[in-house]
């Protein structure tokens, strides 16, 4: 049979088209679309429609639309159809059917395929609560939120376990939506990582861009890192700070987390030196919202796993606050050995907290409650008995306890000096013993002089 009859034929079978493709002989096709059904805004896609050997035509129908959407011509070995679609856009999404015909009728009609388009609106925000960290068999609730009043939400879980969840939106007072959507129990046997989108329902196959993922963290049991930073716990507002997080365990990657915090940024493992795995966390300039207290985490690039979280790592941000206090130190700057010291911090300003730190200690700073004393608030920080390891520059800031992680200005640096011996020169007892010593060392001269002069006498008699 010729093309042009082929063509004839099924056109023929068309008519009616409804109610052939409802009462088809044929098995229905197998729709499916490349790379993906959710396609961002411009991209080319490709519709497949897959039926038995011997088609003559593929049709496409879009839901909504009068007619077939497109029809193709079967490709090699005449079993299957291609639909192109170079750039989507909005008329391009929607709910689609394709059908085909060969000499004996029509087929089935397929399952649909729902193509979306996305990054027609901007994209929504995506965050765990109360935190994206979660101990292995716990809950987390995630949030999707948007400042352009979506009517709802498609929450993603992305990797091997794939799932969707579509939303209805709450509005906010100010106009802005939001959704939320508990997930659990989570376990550190795969990796969950979420996006979500947001849609109006008037258009609910045109969602927006995506949100930045979320992945959630259950820590483990392997080795737990360490977690420095070269600068110090003490950072000045608007300095460059990096959060190192170390491990001999050789880690592929590393997570940074801050408690009460959102983020929770990844790093590629680095090998400074053999055995030593190690990430760096550029997070300067410093503002307010990078005072806190962090961990980290190491993970292999093959696992889902996560080790045991470092010891804390508490951030401070100085010059927070606009005061300056001031330090003193009694009974002065240079002391032995063994002697009590008090390093007095002092400010005019309403201030509950004092911290003292020393400059290169990798100890966290000292913290000591105020007191009110002398139109001041004031705290003491005793060092009894002080050691050579005391000497060193000192600081001290002032706080709230309500924001812990912000602090005032640093005081005026203050350097501690701690002698082995007395700075004054020598001590009562040793001005005693070198009392004695010479006083002994004065009776032996006379001693030997006697002597001498006895000694000569006698030899002068024995002449005579």
């Amino acid at each position: 049979m010729t093309p042009s009859l082929t063509a004839l034929l099924c056109l023929g079978l068309r008519v009616g088209l409804r109610t052939h493709v409802q009462a088809g002989t044929l098995p229905k096709p197998t729709i499916w679309a490349e790379p993906g059904s959710v396609i961002p805004w411009g991209s080319s896609m490709t519709i497949w429609c897959q039926g038995t050997l011997g088609a003559r035509e593929f049709p496409l129908d879009k839901e909504g639309s009068s007619g077939p959407w497109d029809r193709q011509p079967p490709l090699e070995p005449r079993d299957k159809g291609k639909f192109s679609i170079p750039h989507m856009t909005q008329p391009d999404a929607g709910r689609y059917h394709c059908y085909y015909c060969n000499l004996t009728g029509w087929s089935e009609r397929s399952d649909p395929l729902e193509l979306v388009v996305t990054g027609d609106h901007n994209k929504p925000t995506l965050s765990a609560l109360p935190s994206p960290v979660v101990t292995s068999g716990g809950t987390v609730t995630l949030h999707c939120g948007s400042r352009q009043g979506l009517d709802g939400f498609i929450l993603t879980k992305e990797g091997e376990h794939k799932s969707s969840w579509t939303l209805d939106a709450q509005r906010r007072p100010n106009g802005q939506t939001q959704a939320l959507h508990p997930v659990g129990p989570v376990t550190p046997s795969h990796r969950w990582t979420f996006r979500c989108h947001g849609f109006n329902r008037d258009t609910p196959h045109v969602w927006s861009a995506p949100s930045d993922p979320v992945e959630l963290l259950v820590p483990g049991v392997s080795g737990k890192p360490s977690l420095l930073t070269p600068q110090g716990p003490v950072v000045a507002s608007g300095q460059s700070l990096t959060l190192q997080c170390r491990s001999d365990v050789g880690y592929d990657r590393f997570a940074l987390s801050q408690e009460g915090g959102q983020a929770l940024p990844q790093r590629p493992g680095r090998q400074p030196q053999a055995g030593l795995s190690q990430a760096d966390f550029p997070l300067g300039p410093v503002t307010s919202t990078h005072g806190g207290r962090y961990r980290c985490y190491g993970g292999h690039n093959l696992s889902s796993e996560w080790s045991a979280p470092s010891d804390p790592l508490d951030v401070l941000v100085a010059g927070w606050f606009p005061d300056t206090p001031s330090l003193s130190v009694q009974p002065g700057p240079v002391v032995a050995s063994g002697e009590n010291v008090t390093l007095l911090c002092q400010s005019g300003s309403t201030k509950d907290t004092f911290l003292l730190s020393k400059e290169g200690a990798a100890r966290p700073p000292l913290r000591l409650r105020s007191k009110y004393r002398g139109q001041h608030f004031q705290a003491e920080f005793s060092m009894s008995p002080v050691t050579s390891a005391h000497s060193g520059t000192y600081r001290c800031y002032s706080s709230l306890s309500s924001n812990p992680y912000l602090l005032s200005h640093a005081s005026a640096p203050l350097e501690l000096a701690v002698s082995a011996s007395h700075p004054q020169g020598y001590t009562v007892e040793n001005l005693i013993r070198m009392g004695v010593a010479g006083s002994i060392l004065l009776g032996l001269r006379i001693l030997l002089f006697q002597a001498q002069h006895g000694h000569g006498g006698t030899q002068d008699a024995a002449r005579r």
